[in-house]
């Protein structure tokens, strides 16, 4: 049985199998994904309306593709207090934001009841805000800076008031890469291993990959397959999250950066291997929101949300640090020829903008 067949028999693809489909064409690619995306999810595209908060960029890692995070000789690093993040808060609760997505640089300044203290108060004055908070990088830099467990900094989380976990952190599994791109940051190991431990407390968390810069398409293919090996024991990612590197104003130099039919074909390999995870995210703020629209037609189902603003990419380059107006985001969705869905967090629908 050759490629194609198998993919349309919904047989299970080896590493080698998953990068032979890069040698497909962009249409015969993008077709096999878009019918797997219509079995799941027809023409609706998801979106929400969340608020991205980022309370520090103060880091003590170094990663070299990052154009957010501070060093201590920095004029301009940041940390917010807990009532600038609730002031935030407030004002995005007002108009209509559901989820706070809640993810910071590894600041050795503040104490994990900086952390923890920021979602209680949260959560105690807007129970029905779904907050989306610490990446497993994250977790690990508070494991390390003040001995705590694993289990005791996810612990925390829940008993403060986080209700799922983003995705960062990932960045690209194979470890010689990680070795070059964020050496001293959370293993790929030490990422799956948090994920895991969060699944098995009944929590849901996205998964990410960042692409397009010094990695292969072998890589890429073995990041997807660990991920679905740890979807088949847990099922607690909800979503998978293909995000474009950004390469402005950062220590990574590449040359190539990845074609539009490269993210595209990228996308689509994403929806046929990862048969376990429902949702493909085209994640609008790294891809441009042209780019994400047409990735709706060849795997992705997901847009993200309006945001609001944006402070870690758009440090890299991206257009996405004042989000996206909601009639606006709309539009732009049914002008492409897909039914917005406003989902919650855990892609619940909301509502159906089918007129």
């Amino acid at each position: 049985m050759d490629l194609i067949e198998k993919v349309r028999n919904k047989i299970r693809l080896s590493q080698a199998e998953g990068e032979a489909l890069y040698d497909l064409d962009l249409y015969t690619l993008g077709e096999l994904a878009d019918n797997i995306r219509k079995a799941k999810h027809g023409k609706k595209s998801y979106f929400n309306i969340n608020r991205h908060i980022n309370p520090t960029n103060v880091c003590a890692d170094v990663c070299k593709f990052c154009a957010y995070s501070a060093t201590r000789k920095n004029p301009l690093q940041y940390t917010m207090s807990h009532e600038k993040i609730l002031e935030i808060v407030a004002h995005s609760v007002s108009i209509g934001a559901k989820e706070m997505h809640i993810v910071s640089a590894h600041n050795p300044k503040d104490g994990v009841e900086w952390y923890m203290g920021a979602f209680r108060k949260i959560k105690a004055q807007y129970p029905k805000v779904h907050i989306k908070a610490m990446t497993a990088a994250e977790i690990d830099f508070l494991t390390r800076e003040y001995g705590h467990s694993y289990d005791e900094v996810l612990d925390m989380m829940i008993e403060n008031g986080v209700d799922s976990m983003p995705g960062g952190g990932a960045e690209i599994f194979d470890e010689g890469v990680r070795e070059y791109l964020c050496k001293g940051k959370v293993t790929s190991a030490q990422w799956l291993d948090i994920h895991q431990k969060w699944h098995e407390r009944g929590r849901e968390s996205n998964a990410t990959m960042l692409f397009g810069h010094v990695e292969t398409r072998a890589h890429r293919i073995d990041h997807m397959i660990r991920l679905r090996t740890l979807q088949d024991k847990t099922g607690g990612f909800n979503a998978f999250i293909p995000l474009v590197y950004q390469r402005e104003n950062n220590f990574l130099k590449v040359e190539h950066f990845p074609s539009g039919q490269e993210i595209l074909k990228t996308y689509a390999i994403a929806r046929i291997l990862l048969d376990n995870i429902p949702h493909i995210k085209a994640y609008w703020v790294t891809a441009s929101i042209n780019l994400a629209l047409i990735a709706q037609e060849f795997g992705c189902d997901d847009l993200d949300g309006t945001i609001e603003k944006e402070s870690i990419q758009s440090a890299a380059g991206s257009e996405g640090a004042k989000g996206m107006n909601l009639d606006d985001f709309i539009a732009l969705i049914k002008n492409a020829g897909f039914t917005p869905v406003e989902r919650d967090s855990l892609y619940n629908e909301l509502e159906v903008h089918d007129r």
